[in-house]
């Protein structure tokens, strides 16, 4: 059995999903049960569970406010994971923690590899690299993803954000000078499976580390929100205009890496793993967004 932390998350339900559809078992915990203000109450969990496999997903993920409360931050995104790694090395568990892109600033130029300084700009990319380093020193069977502007066709992401705004307003103002690389949540479910396959056969030491994890192909925010309307118009949509605006026009507490596009080498590499490219994954998610709001108007 999988135990999959981080609740009603995107990436906790679209392993739920994948494990539906397939042969695995996934246990989905989060709170108020399994919270990271609660370490006690955490710890009895993972134990009364024994799972085979940790994917920790949990997260403190609003980057903004991670600014007015970094101890919160710290606690969800680092000394929560640090604690889950330390009972799964002492129980001899594996263990897959999510990171973020933003562990670094954005100011190479080129795609970042796995051994490129990490240098995060605010307090959640701080929190997030912390989180990598204890769940690392914790020692046993435990590796870090980085995956990169998750959407799904649920819960709170870029994506749904363009689609719900473009209900209500024909003009929208979207950034157009951070470049990354999108990852559909389903898609990097996928990629824990493929590595949870590899895991369950025998332990490699090379599958310990970070790994990026990201959809193949980057984008700007700008040319991502144009790329979901273009899709969601084939189900009825009104194009909103998208106006590209700068980062300097756009007023955020914290500055994002201008340029987090990730190197997936080295996954393909040890787990011959490749997620797929960008824009194929967003038409599924949106084509699944109409489908599921279809879904509901016939109830």
């Amino acid at each position: 059995m999988i135990l999959v932390t981080g609740g009603s998350g995107q990436v906790a339900q679209a392993l739920t999903a994948g494990a539906g559809a397939g042969a695995r078992s996934v246990r989905v915990v989060g709170r108020p049960k399994f919270d990271f203000d609660a370490p006690d109450g955490m710890i009895e969990i993972l134990r009364e569970a024994r799972p085979a496999l940790v994917v920790n997903t949990a997260a403190y993920t609003s980057v903004d406010q991670a600014e007015d409360e970094p101890e919160a931050a710290d606690r969800a995104n680092h000394l929560g994971p640090g604690l889950i790694a330390r009972f799964c090395a002492d129980s001899g568990i594996p263990l897959i923690h999510l990171s973020t892109d933003y562990v670094f600033d954005g100011q190479k130029g080129a795609p970042y590899v796995e051994t490129d300084l990490a240098t995060p700009v605010g307090a959640y990319g701080a929190s997030k690299l912390a989180g990598e380093q204890a769940v690392l020193a914790a020692g046993g069977h435990a590796m870090v993803l980085r995956p990169s502007w998750v959407y799904s066709a649920v819960g709170k992401n870029f994506v749904l954000t363009m689609l719900n705004a473009a209900k209500k307003t024909d003009t929208l103002r979207v950034v157009v000078d951070q470049i990354g690389c999108p990852t559909s949540a389903d898609d990097l479910a996928a990629t824990i499976f493929a590595i949870a396959d590899h895991v369950d056969t025998e332990w490699d030491a090379r599958y310990g580390g970070v790994f990026h994890a990201c959809g193949t192909g980057a984008t700007s925010w700008h040319s991502l929100a144009e790329a979901v309307f273009e899709r969601a118009a084939i189900h009825g949509l009104t194009l909103p205009t998208v106006i590209p605006i700068a980062t300097a026009d756009w007023r955020a507490k914290v500055t994002r890496p201008p340029d987090s596009r990730l190197d997936t080498g080295k996954l393909a590499d040890v787990f011959g793993v490749c997620l797929p490219e960008w824009r194929g994954a967003l038409t599924k998610v949106v084509d699944a967004v109409f489908a599921r709001e279809a879904a509901v108007r016939r109830r």
